[in-house]
């Protein structure tokens, strides 16, 4: 269980970047969820990680 949380948290991590991206490319005029959303996702696999 704990790497399946490590490879959904990277890929959450991934997630996060490329909306912050799309984000940037369209000049704020999208909604920051793109990049709120797996980034809070990301850390929640993350913690659950460490605390395995």
């Amino acid at each position: 269980m704990k790497k399946a949380a490590l490879i959904m948290g990277i890929i959450f991590l991934m997630l996060t970047f490329a909306g912050g991206g799309y984000v940037l490319i369209n000049h704020g005029e999208v909604n920051a969820g793109y990049a709120a959303v797996p980034s809070l996702l990301a850390l929640i696999c993350f913690g659950y990680c460490r605390k395995k």
